[in-house]
């Protein structure tokens, strides 16, 4: 547990870049580097994320943990994972008045930016040399890109998913048979979710603080598409709750931090509950981040043990390829548009590609090294203008 806990805490602080990036710090360490889940089952992890409401990538990690260590294993993993920015963001809150020059901020940020098209790009290699090798999964796998680059949206994730499994499971079939094993099933985590979804708005009017933890509850009970879609949710069940700045600079600043953009939670919670400011911004930070948690608890058993039936491996087959797919479309937009902006943020990606691939530079070098080339970067175009 203190393994899972503490890789996933490093990872923590240096997973900037979004879900997509998140994704791809994953696959590097869990997959390649410590070999804690195959290709095969971590695309499935992926794939379900996008069908469950919640924080994709969190969910992706809380399925790892699971995967090592059960339902402590998953929350291990959560918590590891997500506490550098929760610590960010409070610390942002306390200091959100005393904010004067933000340029250095900005300037590490993006040479970090950076790193994520590395980590992004070697992800979607890597992917697809294992999933797409005949060209019915290597069509899936380009149009499921083509189709998200001019419709990015969550429905259309969604449907591209299940139109690949669908192809699939007429058209493509596993190899060899795999055994058959019977997996215990437990409905508690849905009982709860469900408990506490339209149960517990009945009595936050006696017990003030609960409010806070069930409109957030409910925030995360309703976003699909990630953290970006959370925003305007939150604008509309907090309503005149807290002023527009902040949830304008919170919004900034989850963006900016390295780890989930949920943790805008932990940034308005702090606001929420002026007497136990830190109290809010942790109960706030829980009630986003439970129902996805809940929801991939409830669904996991049933998905694993699905995944043992021949039938539904040749589904698996599609839906793999679609999610590579996804990623080549999300390695673009978000992660690409918004990290190379200039030539120099081209050639500073070549040059991180070849310190890594080439000269197999560990990867805390390779924040070093991007946190100083962002610096210089940023001095330079100042000095310019």
């Amino acid at each position: 547990m203190i393994n899972i806990f503490t890789t996933f805490f490093w990872l923590g602080w240096i997973s900037f870049g979004g879900p997509a990036a998140h994704i791809g710090y994953f696959r590097n360490h869990f997959v390649d580097k410590y070999q804690w889940l195959t290709d095969e089952e971590y695309a499935q992890f992926v794939a379900l994320s996008q069908f469950l409401p919640g924080p994709g990538s969190s969910q992706v990690g809380f399925a790892i943990g699971y995967k090592r260590g059960g339902v402590i294993g998953g929350c291990m993993a959560f918590l590891g994972f997500t506490l550098p920015s929760i610590i960010i963001m409070i610390t942002l809150a306390a200091l959100s008045s005393q904010f004067t020059d933000t340029n250095l901020f900005e300037s590490i940020v993006h040479g970090l930016k950076l790193l994520a098209v590395i980590v992004v790009a070697d992800a979607a290699w890597g992917m697809y040399k294992t999933f797409c090798t005949n060209k019915i999964t290597v069509s899936l796998c380009l149009l499921t890109a083509v189709i998200l680059l001019v419709l990015p949206h969550t429905v259309t994730q969604i449907l591209a998913i299940t139109i690949s499994g669908m192809v699939g499971y007429w058209f493509l079939s596993k190899p060899k048979q795999i055994e058959h094993k019977k997996v215990h099933v437990s409905y508690a985590p849905a009982v709860l979710f469900v408990a506490i979804l339209f149960g517990l708005p009945f009595i936050t009017s006696s017990i003030p603080f609960l409010a806070i933890f069930s409109d957030f509850f409910q925030a995360g009970s309703l976003v699909f598409g990630g953290g970006h879609v959370v925003l305007p949710l939150l604008q509309n069940l907090l309503g005149a709750q807290i002023e527009q700045n902040t949830f304008l600079t919170g919004y900034a600043a989850a963006q900016a931090v390295p780890g989930p953009m949920f943790t805008l939670a932990t940034y308005l919670g702090y606001f929420l509950y002026p007497s136990a400011p830190i109290f809010g911004a942790l109960l706030a930070t829980l009630g986003v981040f439970l129902p996805g948690f809940l929801l991939l608890m409830t669904v996991m058993s049933h998905w694993q043990a699905l995944a043992q039936k021949p039938k539904v491996t040749a589904v698996l087959t599609g839906v793999n390829a679609a999610v590579v797919g996804l990623l080549v479309a999300a390695f673009y937009q978000p992660v690409f548009v918004n990290a190379v902006l200039t030539s120099s943020d081209l050639a500073g990606v070549l040059i991180g590609a070849l310190l890594w691939k080439q000269l197999k530079l560990p990867i805390l070098w390779l924040v070093i090294f991007f946190i100083l080339f962002g610096v210089f970067t940023g001095e330079l175009t100042n000095a310019l203008l």
